[in-house]
């Protein structure tokens, strides 16, 4: 076998990228060729994705792509889960809603109206998250869901404008809350979902979803025939494809707007403690299951930057981080979880209000303010990654950190220090590079299972180690 060529569109809730990677025995390269943001828009009627200006941007990376190389042999395409799109007769019927549009909370009333949270997690096994895709099509006028003939996850919906094939991608799938072991849960969709007709058929990672169309293929300057691989969809099951990691012995953290914090195991875990614990099972590449739960992630941090630069001033992450580091006062470590930091807004405020509410003194200059979201995210990610292995059943004696909040090295120290174990940090591009792994896997570039993979990752992305200090 030789090195080849794919390309990957990953969707995040912040931007979007297109990469090309090159992947063989002993290669595995991923070069960005396109960056683009990921902009939502507030209208009258709630906060939307403007998913068309998306693909658009994805398609402008994917003609990037094979102007610098034209031999890719496949396209994959991640995305973030639960928002979903409503079609008829293959047209969309509106740009879909943000998974913190404030519409949910109905949705949340009228599910557990008819089955509570408790019995849900016996048949799909998901945390409570109050966006979860049945509490939003619970919030859907059901005139607009019989209306609708398809509802395709976001992912999905940019792969069934690449090729006209509209399936829903099992990863992915997994995060609906209709969805178990495989397969539509039919009973749980009776009972709370929409028409079933509008779930499409599943496809597994690795699977073919089809050729490009052939004025897509033009567009772009793509080959005949050129396919649509299905990949792990959902970016986070993407990532844990290339965590270089000993699975029965390590947590991850996929660390970006949000941070995924578990294990990996065989099977879904639904015990009483697992659903005490707000732990979910979404499904994974090759039939692995990712026991997770979710912290708020660099949301919080991002924000309260965004909040800074609207009040007229302008920041420099990397030196507010430095700053932070500096910070000898104590600050205050706060429920990065807690529910009033979902939504857009003003994150230094709501900071300041946690810490009335709980008889704390509040941060008083921007450094505290990013320290004590710092510390309150390491403290958050420590907890987790501990509780996953207890909940799992894995000896967990190392905890890596994938994505964006790998280069945050601060929040790497201080997760290392609040654990009390060590933290290889990276790769930075997880997603990217798990994305095209499935891809190159698919197309016989390399072989092997998960843990041929992420040694692969291992030996081509070494990642960076930092041990506790106190």
């Amino acid at each position: 076998m030789s090195a080849g060529a794919v390309a990957a569109i990953d969707l995040g809730a912040t931007s979007g990228r297109v990469i090309v990677g090159h992947v063989g025995p002993d290669t595995l390269e991923a070069t960005p060729v396109a960056r683009f943001v990921n902009d939502p828009v507030q209208i009258a009627d709630g906060l939307h994705w403007d998913i068309l200006s998306l693909y658009g941007a994805a398609v402008k990376g994917l003609r990037e792509a094979f102007r610098a190389e034209p031999g890719i042999a496949s396209i994959g395409v991640d995305a973030w889960a639960v928002d979903y799109g409503l079609l008829r007769g293959g047209r969309l019927l509106g740009d879909p809603f943000h998974y913190r549009d404030a519409r949910t909370a109905l949705g949340v009333d009228r599910v557990h109206e008819r089955m509570p949270h408790s019995a849900l997690y016996e048949r799909n096994g998901l945390q409570f998250l109050p966006f979860n895709t049945l509490y939003q099509f619970a919030a859907e006028p059901r005139d607009v869901l019989e209306f609708a003939d398809t509802a395709l996850l976001i992912p999905d919906l940019v792969g069934y404008w690449l090729t006209g094939e509209a399936r829903a991608e099992q990863t992915n799938a997994s995060t609906t809350g209709l969805f178990r072991e495989g397969a539509w849960n039919d009973d749980l969709i009776a009972a709370l979902g929409p028409p079933r007709g509008i779930l499409p058929p599943l496809i597994a990672p690795g699977e073919r979803l089809g050729a490009l169309l052939p004025e897509v293929a033009a567009s772009i300057g793509a080959g005949p025939g050129t396919s649509v691989t299905a990949v792990g969809s959902h970016d986070t099951a993407s990532a844990v494809v290339a965590v270089p990691m000993q699975a029965d012995a390590a947590a991850y953290i996929s660390c970006g707007t949000w941070g995924l914090v578990g294990v990996e195991v065989e099977r879904l875990v639904l015990t009483p403690e697992a659903r005490a614990a707000n732990f979910t099972n979404e499904g994974g590449v090759d039939g692995r299951v990712r026991l997770l739960h979710n912290v708020m992630g660099l949301w919080v941090l991002s924000e309260a930057v965004r909040t800074w630069e609207r009040q007229g001033h302008p920041i420099d992450l990397p030196t507010l981080l430095d700053s932070a580091e500096e910070v000898t006062a104590e600050v205050p470590v706060f429920d990065v979880n807690d529910a009033r930091f979902l939504p857009p807004g003003d994150m230094p405020a709501r900071i300041d209000a946690w810490c009335a509410e709980h008889g704390v003194a509040a941060p008083r200059t921007r450094a505290e303010y990013a320290r004590s979201i710092v510390e309150s995210l390491a403290q958050a990610f420590a907890e987790a990654s501990v509780e996953a292995g207890r909940i799992g059943g894995v000896d967990v004696r190392t905890i890596h950190i994938v994505g964006g909040g790998a280069l945050n090295e601060l929040l790497c120290q201080r997760t290392a220090d609040r654990s009390g174990l060590p933290v290889l940090a990276g790769p930075v591009e997880a997603t990217a590079l798990g994305n095209v792994l499935v891809q190159a896997r698919a197309a016989g570039l390399v072989t092997g299972s998960l843990e041929a993979l992420r040694d692969l990752v291992a030996r081509t992305h070494a990642p960076r180690r930092y041990d506790p200090k106190r």
